[in-house]
This record gives structure tokens, C-alpha cells and sequence, in this order.
């Protein structure tokens, strides 16, 4: 199983990458849900780090609907992510009722090309998971950052199980949300292939040593 770590430093993706995690996702402040990182941070992580860096393309915290000036910031991030050679991205817009904006989400998804897309927890936000999944499969997105709309992926197991079941291959279930040593060999069980972990125990950054925990129970 593949183990994404959720760094919102540059401490915790050193701590990510020492600690055996497959890949990362770059953020900052994490206590509002994640935005996008500084570019200095983006670019120090990129030329340190052997092991994938994803960035999340998020321009402030609260919910996931745009005004057209924070958009073109997003799409202005995206590309700069592109120029330094990141592995991914990570973003995604809902419309006010709480629906996936399809037309913002796909010119993400191109804008993004050739990097890999997730759509990130916006997702435990729709109001139809299974009419949200299946359209991010025909607008070809990679990943679906989901806890299964629950506070906690555990919480949120049975739903993550359902929408595993829905995507049929076409599109990869990442599995966040509290993932913990305590408690990830469940969705391994279940048979999931990826997660995704801030590993954040007693500090604000990513801790080693719970991340090394994490690692070896993935193998």
C-alpha cells in the first residue's frame, strides 16, 4: 500500500521522505484545511526531496467556491508547479449548491497535463458522492482525496468501501482523513492501494517517527 504523507513544512517532508513515505502532498497551514504552499517552499521541497511532490492549488481556506480573481491565481499556481517539475497536483472547485463545477474542475485537470490530478477533500462536501465520482471519472481525474464524508476515514470506512467499489479501476481512492499506526490496517484490509497521513502527533510538523510506523504497516 502507498503512503502519501500530508507535509505543511519543509521539516515534515524531510521527516516524510526519511521516514519511508512513497510521496507527498505540499501544503501550509493545515489548522484552516490546507492552501498553497509558498512558491519558496514549493521549489526548496522539489530540489531536496527524491520522492514525488504533489502541491495543493487551494488560495485560502473556508469553502471551495471561487471568485474568477482566486481562480486565475489557481491556474497561474498550477502552471508555476508545472515549470519546477512537481508530480502533481492537487485542487478542485464546487459550486455553491455543492456540486462538483465541472467546467472549472476540467480546465484544472488540462491545465494540469501531463501531471497527475486529485481532486481533494472538497469531495466529502457533495451532496451525491456517487454522481460526483462518477463524474470525475469521465473528466479523467487520478485520484479522490476522500475520508468518505466523515470526520475521520474510519468513521467514513463503509462509504469509502462503497465509492472504492463504484470506480471500478478508473479512478484511485486515496484514503485520508486521521489515518493513524492505530488504525490503517483497516484500510488495508479493505483493500485499499493508497493513503494518505499527516502523521502529525505532539509538534505541528509531520512526526518521524510515526511516519516510519506508517511505512512499515504499508508493506
Amino acid at each position: 500500500m502507498l503512503l502519501e504523507i500530508c507535509a505543511n513544512s519543509y521539516q515534515s517532508a524531510i521527516n516524510a521522505e526519511k521516514g519511508g513515505a512513497n510521496r507527498i502532498e505540499l501544503c501550509e497551514n493545515l489548522s484552516i484545511g490546507g492552501i498553497t504552499p509558498n512558491r519558496d517552499l514549493i521549489k526548496h521541497v522539489i530540489e531536496e526531496l527524491s520522492i514525488p511532490v504533489n502541491v495543493l492549488i487551494r488560495p485560502r481556506g473556508a469553502d471551495f467556491v471561487y471568485n474568477d480573481e482566486e481562480f486565475e491565481q489557481m491556474l497561474n499556481n498550477i502552471e508555476f508547479c508545472k515549470s519546477i517539475d512537481c508530480n502533481g497536483i492537487v485542487s478542485g472547485v464546487l459550486n455553491s449548491n455543492n456540486t462538483i463545477d465541472i467546467e472549472r474542475t476540467k480546465q484544472l485537470i488540462e491545465t494540469s497535463k501531463p501531471l497527475s490530478f486529485t481532486f481533494h477533500r472538497a469531495f466529502d462536501n457533495v451532496i451525491n458522492p456517487i454522481i460526483a465520482i462518477n463524474q470525475l471519472i469521465n473528466l479523467k481525474t487520478d485520484y479522490i482525496l476522500t475520508s468518505g464524508q466523515a470526520e475521520t476515514a474510519l468513521e467514513g470506512l463503509e462509504t469509502l468501501k462503497r465509492l472504492k467499489k463504484e470506480a471500478k479501476g478508473k479512478i484511485e481512492i486515496l484514503v485520508g482523513g486521521s489515518v493513524r499506526s492505530s488504525n490503517i490496517l483497516k484500510f488495508k484490509k479493505a483493500g485499499f492501494n493508497e493513503v494518505h497521513s499527516s502523521a502529525i502527533t505532539d509538534s505541528e510538523h509531520s512526526d518521524l517517527e510515526e511516519i516510519k510506523k506508517l511505512s512499515s504497516l504499508c508493506l
